[in-house]
């Protein structure tokens, strides 16, 4: 409005009409515009208050670093298993009494820096590779066996029934790496000597997965289990039977997400206020809890990161907060749109089609990253499939990992179908 006047005055050509008619409007108009601009802020900012989007608490950023570029005093990211950022040294009296017994033994984890497609090929394939072990002594010729390591895969499984014991909505974990984890162990060895006890090397030929393979590699998240005490001495609930147990978030960070991980029995149920915790529980004595702590401090900060940094978050719109709170499931093409375009990872794609077919049709380059939640009313083989057709804007090694993450969030809205992505 305020450029509307000025653009209006600048025209006239009677330099004193434009004077007079310049301090008029500043008089009246230009303050009644300044009022009207504060109203519609205010405004604004009472309808984003009152749908406030709490589900930004629980959102969940997840990447992967050279074990030396870890911060041990981040409080954002943290290793998905605290024992990683110890340097693991091979025991070799240990592999070579395991030896000895012809056991399988487990060397050390490896990170594969590949896209999906490769990673289903190296599990199904279930090639051996040879190798050496150099001892003081002599050398010994290996065969060495790629097994995927699952404890990140389960870790996200763990989080999943702690999101189920505080009645908190999931959302799918956008963790495109922890599928690219695997052990190395040697499975069989030629005779190995009694008294052998000091291993000098171990070399391995992985052929052509060597151009993947990378070593020291740890996940991260902004996911952190404490214990901690409650403060003062436990309040009678108001039903008589249980008691109030209150933990004071100042120190532990109040913008930060919490949950609670104890037994179902021992919680009746958690209440979040703005700077505290309180759980309701039948035991009446003080003690420490089990919390789990997402965080959201120091997320702009920078760090050095070997590999991008991805989460489950929504992007931030008055739109995705209120579909999030009134949960309107429209079974339109539009609102399957604003579902994948709601995410950050949306910018990677583009939805271009989407086709119902039936279950024998299968593409393959996505899988359920939500595998572990169960669907006891409809069988998995009696659905139809829901293909989603994107079109990728960018090129990347996880490209098909966040496709994946795409579909199972979609696949949350509609049970009723087995959704995958295709790029086409």
């Amino acid at each position: 409005m305020k450029d509307i006047i000025i653009d209006k005055l600048s025209k006239m050509e009677d330099l004193e009409q434009r004077k007079m008619l310049k301090d008029i409007i500043s008089c009246v108009f230009l303050n009644l515009a300044d009022y009207q601009e504060a109203f519609n802020k205010n405004l604004e900012e009472r309808i984003f208050s009152e749908i406030e989007d709490l589900e930004k608490r629980y959102d969940i950023y997840v990447t992967v670093n050279n074990r030396e570029n870890i911060d041990p005093v981040d409080e954002f990211l943290y290793p998905v298993i605290p024992s990683d950022v110890e340097e693991k040294e091979i025991d070799a009296e240990e592999i070579a009494q395991k030896l000895l017994k012809k056991e399988e033994v487990l060397l050390y984890t490896v990170f594969m820096n590949c896209d999906y497609l490769k990673i289903k090929e190296i599990i199904s394939n279930k090639k051996k590779f040879t190798g050496e072990i150099i001892t003081d002594r002599r050398k010994y010729d290996i065969k060495i066996k790629l097994e995927q390591n699952r404890n990140y895969i389960n870790e996200m499984e763990k989080l999943y029934e702690v999101f189920q014991k505080n009645s908190f909505r999931w959302k799918t974990i956008n963790n495109p790496y922890a599928n690219k984890f695997f052990d190395v162990i040697i499975t069989d060895c030629e005779m190995f000597e009694e008294g052998e006890k000091e291993i000098k090397e171990i070399n391995i030929n992985f052929e052509e997965l060597e151009e993947y393979k990378m070593t020291n590699i740890v996940p991260l998240w902004n996911v952190k289990r404490i214990s901690v005490k409650s403060d003062g001495f436990p309040m009678p609930a108001l039903d008589r039977v249980n008691f109030e147990h209150e933990i004071s978030l100042k120190k532990l960070g109040v913008d930060n997400g919490f949950l609670v991980d104890e037994d179902e029995g021992l919680v009746k149920y958690v209440k979040r206020a703005s700077d505290s915790l309180t759980i309701v529980s039948p035991e009446e004595k003080a003690g420490s809890w089990n919390l789990v702590i997402i965080s959201g401090q120091g997320k702009e900060q920078e760090r050095k990161l070997s590999f991008e940094l991805v989460s489950n978050s929504r992007k931030k719109s008055f739109i995705n907060k209120f579909a999030q709170k009134n949960s309107p499931w429209i079974r339109t093409k539009g609102e399957i749109e604003r579902i994948v375009n709601s995410f950050e990872s949306s910018e990677y794609f583009e939805l271009k089609d989407i086709e119902i077919t039936d279950s024998k049709s299968y593409s393959g380059i996505t899988y359920d990253m939500n595998y572990f939640i169960v669907d006891d009313i409809r069988a998995s083989k009696d659905k139809e499939i829901m293909n989603l057709k994107f079109k990728a804007k960018k090129d990347s090694f996880i490209i098909y990992d966040l496709l994946s993450f795409i579909t199972s969030e979609v696949q949350m809205y509609f049970p009723e179908y087995r959704c995958e992505g295709e790029l086409v």
